[in-house]
């Protein structure tokens, strides 16, 4: 099981957020206790007035090399455990695997 699933033309990410972190990254894989699999970050942003989500969507889009305006907040505003929508991801989706796989040795 993988931390992304896609949905018609976009990608849709799960992402187990630390806030107020030392230092911003992406980096490994946490289950929980349904055995779902979320990718972890880190942001130094603190969870205030949403910028720890802002953080988050400009990470990933560093990291994953999409346009933080094509990334979505779908669901998780106020929780650790966030789903984010990478719009037209689809078309781009093996790219993007590999990009996680490679970072965080997904299995």
């Amino acid at each position: 099981m993988t931390p992304w699933v896609q949905a018609g033309d976009d990608l849709l990410l799960s992402v187990r957020l630390t806030p107020g972190a030392s230092g911003d990254q992406v980096g490994g894989v946490w289950t929980d206790e349904r055995g779902a699999r979320w990718l972890s970050a880190r942001v130094r942003a603190v969870p205030e007035k949403g910028r720890a989500n802002d953080a988050i969507i400009a990470l990933l889009g560093k990291w994953l090399g999409w346009p933080k305006g094509a990334i979505l907040l779908e669901s998780g505003g106020t929780n650790r455990l966030k789903r984010l929508r990478l719009k037209g991801a689809a078309t781009q989706s093996a790219r993007i695997a590999a990009i996680i796989e490679q970072q965080v040795q997904v299995t």
